[in-house]
């Protein structure tokens, strides 16, 4: 177990940001639609527009090579309005121990999501599958998630085995090369935080507070 599934997705965003990572490790754009939070490795699936022919086309079903306490995170066409998971693929990869999915895309069958219990985090819904419309075409490939619409906000990358942090205020992304520290000083923050929440709740002050625990004026 990591000591970042300790950690919520704030403090390893404010800790990546300090550690120069642009987008602090966020995944934008993403919902949370069942499940509980999840801290694991991330296994990448990447989907592309079923009209893309020439792309590589995978011999099993992505599903059935999720490792046991995995992360998937999938990419689909960053327009596309169909699903890209559904409820026979969170049964599956629950059967295999994975420990839930976030999906830059659509997803469908909330009802069974949710009586299952498996985490699942994405854009949006939608009421169409993948047929016609996409298709899965590779797997532990790196992963380049960027915002809808015009947005100036970086792009954050996934690559496999990269730790993968997703609770109800968004998704978070740490390089695995980057895990130790990342956790040291998201917890030092942490403990900083707590002092600083203490005395506001006291009614010292926001500015005091911060000058006196974060050193700032």
């Amino acid at each position: 177990m990591s000591a970042l599934a300790s950690l919520s997705s704030c403090e390893i965003s404010d800790a990546l940001i300090k550690l120069g990572v642009p987008s602090g490790g966020y995944i934008p754009d993403i919902n949370h639609f069942s499940g509980k939070p999840i801290c694991g490795p991330a296994y990448t699936v990447k989907f592309v527009h079923s009209t893309e022919t020439d792309a590589p086309k995978l011999s099993e079903h992505f599903v059935d090579t999720a490792p046991s306490g995995s992360v998937i995170v999938v990419e689909a066409p960053l327009h596309a309005k169909n699903a890209v998971w559904g409820g026979l693929m969170t049964a599956g990869a629950q059967a295999r121990n994975a420990l839930g999915v976030v999906i830059s895309g659509r997803c469908r069958d909330l009802a069974e999501h949710r009586d299952l219990a498996f985490p699942v985090f994405a854009r949006g819904h939608s009421t169409v599958g993948q047929s016609p419309f996409t298709r899965p075409s590779a797997i532990n490939v790196s992963l380049d998630l960027i915002p809808e619409g015009n947005s100036t906000f970086p792009s954050t990358q996934v690559n496999p085995g990269d730790w993968v942090i997703a609770d109800e205020d968004g998704v978070v992304c740490v390089p695995k090369e980057l895990e130790v520290m990342v956790a040291d000083l998201a917890m030092k923050s942490h403990a900083i935080d707590e002092k600083c929440m203490a005395d506001i709740r006291a009614g010292k002050g926001v500015k005091a507070s911060f000058a006196e625990h974060r050193g700032t004026k």
